[in-house]
């Protein structure tokens, strides 16, 4: 990180080859080779440290890792993204990110390093983008402290090591910015669409979450490009072409595909890949419609009662329920994980278009500032207003912006530091960063207590220091100051990103920060595996070992005894299967065993009374009580038939029905 200040002292400064120094002989090193060192050094430095110790995270979010589980076992399953091997059901998103850590599974075996290291690999990747698309626009050490913002953001710390869809959509995103601004000193017809591939793709990540950067792109080029209007316009069908080609081959293979030879659709109500997207993973999202895994399903803008949601905050389960408002970036978990760096962002935003309001239409700076400004603004509206299912770490889509704002405002500001502007507009970054990231220490007091202070008072002085500077004797002295300012403004948000590096991350809401008594890690985790019940299932020979209400639990026995489990209604209740067809699957000895697990206490975590039905009895617990996952079953039929024809064993925290043991009438 120290480079990223060091250089930005000198990123104006013409470049030569020729002698500069008093002798008249050349210097030993030029200045792109101390670019060069200065980018290896950021990019070797955040290999490291998202590298280090990446298996504390074990299998992170169960869910996706049974699913990587399976692609590292059979190519169907890899190409759909199934939740198992026998490809009963896919996963709720779709398959990029399966893909990507699912390969890594087929060449080095499956392990928690196998499944991680690609992620925290990528984070590397969106490092030297962010770096690459504000070098381009501000010099060397725009880009470096750009790169270094991002690398400092909690969320980005927490997410580029762990297995959620998130950080290849991310790095999607940050590549299709960083394309179209490749594209714009020459209106670049090929950039641009290339943009339009990796935004393709990163809907294939993620859906319509990977495309919320798509007009910030499409406004930049069509403001900046040096080129006629009508020509700016077919640019961007083309690259919008291109977007539909990349992204929509899948959608065309998952229609062709016979659907009684390939996993069904998570997610959607009539097994199709359309219905997901529009539906659970798309404006249900936005609208509210959608209660999401652990959510009560309401009415659009409806309020849900008091004891809906777990508690939030800088624990819990990353923010699930929190308020919706203009607000909500800064609150609770969310605070946490993504807005230590928004105040400045924004103030940023701000600066960089006034500052370059009187250049040219093609001006670079001010096109960089729209691409990340309105990427910002965009998402983070999104995020700020949506009713539907909403995790913290989903603010991860906005931090590449974050980043890059910042470094292209730190160098607009630097740059015209002799100018009251500048003086005064470095003097605001660097309030906003420390100020704010004293407010967020405040709300954590008990940890690293006087960091908050240092970075408090380090930032207020040497804000006032680089508005004396107006003062000619202390001129000099303004590199210096803004340099020890925008350190000690990084230095909440470097602090909580450290200490997020060294916590286990696991489940389904994974949280930053340093570690807590009683922090949660979601509802993604279903502890039934133990030692007996995996050797049971090991043992069968059937294409699925067992059948459970939902993936969750389906998830965790597959990772444990490492075979193909049937997840009954997916996700969320997905119609699938029917009572007719589970019993096909069992006629045709197809399936094993059929699972029920005791409900737990949802206060205390530890079984609750309503037990899974007694040893050979024919109660199962109704819809809503049954837990198969993180909600009710909602194919109780199967559950009652189950229970009345075989008979049971209970196996730990289980109930174990054996599909080949009809009861005796």
């Amino acid at each position: 990180m120290t480079n990223a200040a060091v250089t930005l002292t000198s990123a104006d400064v013409e470049k030569t080859e020729g002698p500069d120094r008093a002798d008249g002989r050349s210097p030993r090193w030029s200045s792109r080779t101390w670019e060069r060192i200065g980018l290896a050094v950021l990019l070797v430095g955040t290999a490291v440290a998202y590298l280090w110790h990446i298996t504390v995270n074990g299998m992170g979010n169960s869910f996706y890792a049974a699913s990587v589980q399976a692609g590292s076992e059979d190519w169907k399953s890899l190409l759909f993204g199934s939740l198992d091997s026998s490809n009963f059901i896919t996963v709720d998103k779709p398959p990029v990110s399966q893909w990507v850590m699912g390969l890594s599974g087929q060449l080095f075996g499956f392990s928690s390093a196998s499944m991680l290291a690609p992620q925290a690999l990528m984070a590397v990747a969106a490092v030297a983008l962010v770096y690459g698309a504000v070098a381009r626009v501000s010099g060397h050490g725009a880009g470096l402290l750009a790169g270094a913002s991002l690398a400092l953001i909690p969320v980005a710390a927490m997410m580029f090591r762990f297995n959620n869809p998130d950080a290849v959509m991310v790095l999607l995103m940050t590549a299709a910015a960083y394309c179209t601004i490749r594209a714009l000193p020459r209106a670049s017809a090929w950039w641009l669409a290339l943009a339009g591939v990796a935004l393709g793709f990163a809907f294939l990540a993620k859906m319509l979450e990977g495309l919320m950067v798509l007009p910030a792109l499409g406004i930049a080029y069509l403001v900046a490009a040096p080129t006629g209007l009508v020509k700016r316009v077919v640019h961007l069908l083309g690259a919008a072409l291109a977007l539909v080609v990349s992204s929509g081959w899948y959608v065309v293979l998952t229609m062709l595909w016979p659907k009684d030879s390939r996993p069904y659709m998570a997610g959607s109500t009539n097994n199709t890949f359309m219905d997901l997207v529009l539906g659970y993973n798309g404006l249900e999202r936005i609208q509210g419609r959608n209660g999401g895994a652990g959510r009560p399903n309401l009415p659009a803008g409806a309020t849900p009662p008091a004891d809906a949601y777990p508690p939030h905050g800088n624990s819990g389960f990353g923010a699930m329920g929190s308020q919706v408002g203009s607000t909500r970036l800064f609150t609770g978990e969310i605070g946490f994980e993504i807005s230590w760096l928004i105040p400045a962002a924004l103030l940023a935003l701000v600066l960089v278009l006034f500052a370059r309001g009187r250049r040219p239409r093609t001006d670079l700076v001010r096109a960089g500032a729209i691409v990340f400004g309105v990427w910002l603004i965009v998402d983070g509206v999104v995020f700020s207003y949506m009713n539907g299912g909403m995790h913290a770490y989903y603010t991860f889509a906005i931090a590449p912006a974050i980043a890059g704002l910042f470094g292209l405002g730190v160098h607009e500001m630097w740059r015209l530091r002799d100018r009251a502007l500048g003086r005064y507009g470095c003097a605001a970054l660097i309030l906003a960063s420390g100020v704010w990231g004293f407010v967020l220490l405040q709300r954590n007091a008990e940890w690293l207590p006087a960091l908050r202070w240092v970075i408090l008072a380090v930032t207020i002085a040497t804000a006032v220091g680089v508005v004396a500077t107006s003062w000619s004797a202390l001129r000099r002295f303004s590199t210096v100051l803004i340099v020890i300012g925008v350190f000690a403004g990084l230095g909440g948000t470097s602090a909580y990103a450290v200490a997020t590096l060294g916590q286990a991350h696991t489940g389904g809401g994974p949280s930053v920060g340093p570690a807590e008594p009683g922090r949660g890690n979601g509802y993604m985790g279903a502890d039934i595996a133990s030692p007996q019940l995996d050797a049971i299932l090991r043992a069968t020979t059937t294409r699925w070992s067992a059948a459970i209400d939902h993936s969750a639990p389906a998830a965790a026995l597959e990772l444990s005894s490492n075979t193909a489990v049937m997840a009954i209604g997916g996700f969320k209740n997905d119609p699938t299967p029917t009572l007719g067809e589970f019993q096909n699957y069992a006629r045709n000895d197809e399936v094993a065993y059929y699972i029920v697990v005791k409900p737990r206490n949802p206060r205390s975590q530890e079984p609750g009374q309503d037990s899974a039905p007694a040893t050979g009895s024919g109660r199962v617990p109704g819809p809503g009580r049954a837990r198969g996952g993180p909600q009710g079953s909602g194919h109780s039929d199967i559950a009652e038939w189950v229970a009345a024809n075989f008979t049971s064993t209970t196996v730990g925290n289980a109930t174990v029905f054996d599909l080949q043991k009809r009861k005796q009438p």
